[in-house]
């Protein structure tokens, strides 16, 4: 283990249950030497990414909330997401959580939420929390715009290579411009989500509604899919915007 790859080794320690490591402990958990571990948290303290508790101990430092800021002001999907996503919570009239969700490795990370005042339940996505690839109408939506070799990698790397159901599934997703699931991720919650895509920026996200699958009936799927179509085409519009498609670079400047 070498270069970046320990440094993410020792960052990725750091959890919700495990919020403060000692470097006796971090080696150990990594298998790596104990002097090894110490350079690299010398370094990380240097930079910020972490800082010194008590008992011999480090957590999370401050430069991930700096980080966190410029992300929440540069980030052109969560920007042009924001603009849209609380309007979509208010004319969904109905108890539910938005969430804007991106690709993130072999993973789909929620990197916007928002809650209507009646909501009284959470979904298991949160912004910041990685989720499964495979699961769910917030990551196959994504999945189902994907480049197909890019699909076959993540397919093939997640040992669904040979799953023809998954992929007659994602097929029917991209047909339908939509996905709507019920119970995959959380029991008693149903997803329905929309792609968002901007091939200029190399961006597929998507945006989703969780609401309560009890009164999910087929009248309000097919309003709230809508809904979340024409929102999506909003956001993609803005994205557009701020990347536009190289040909409309070189007829703006050939004018």
């Amino acid at each position: 283990m070498a270069g970046l790859e320990r440094y993410m080794a020792v960052l990725r320690l750091f959890g919700e249950r495990e919020g403060s490591w000692t470097v006796q402990a971090m080696a150990d958990a990594l298998a790596i030497p104990q002097s090894t571990v110490y350079r690299t948290v010398r370094d990380l303290l240097e930079s910020g990414l972490l800082e010194t508790g008590v008992d011999a101990a480090y957590r999370l430092g401050p430069a991930f909330i700096e980080f966190d800021r410029l992300t929440r002001l540069t980030d052109p999907l969560l920007r042009a997401g924001m603009l849209v996503l609380g309007d979509v919570v208010e004319q969904a009239r109905r108890p539910c959580v938005g969430l804007l969700s991106r690709l993130y490795d072999d993973r789909v990370m929620c990197i916007a939420d928002r809650a209507s005042p009646d909501a009284r339940f959470r979904p298991s996505y949160e912004r910041g929390r990685p989720m499964p690839l495979m699961q769910g109408a917030t990551s196959k939506v994504i999945l189902a715009r994907l480049p197909p070799r890019r699909l076959a990698k993540l397919l093939a790397h997640a040992g669904k290579s040979a799953d023809e159901a998954l992929k007659t599934e994602l097929a029917a997703i991209r047909r339908q411009g939509f996905c709507v699931g019920r119970g995959e991720i959380d029991a008693g919650l149903a997803g329905l989500a929309a792609p968002v895509v901007c091939e200029a920026a190399g961006l597929v996200a998507s945006l989703s509604l969780v609401v309560e699958a009890d009164w999910l009936d087929a009248d309000e799927e097919r309003r709230l899919a809508l809904l979340l179509v024409s929102a999506a085409a909003m956001i993609e519009a803005m994205l557009r915007a701020s990347f536009p498609e190289p040909e409309r670079v070189a007829a703006s400047l050939a004018t």
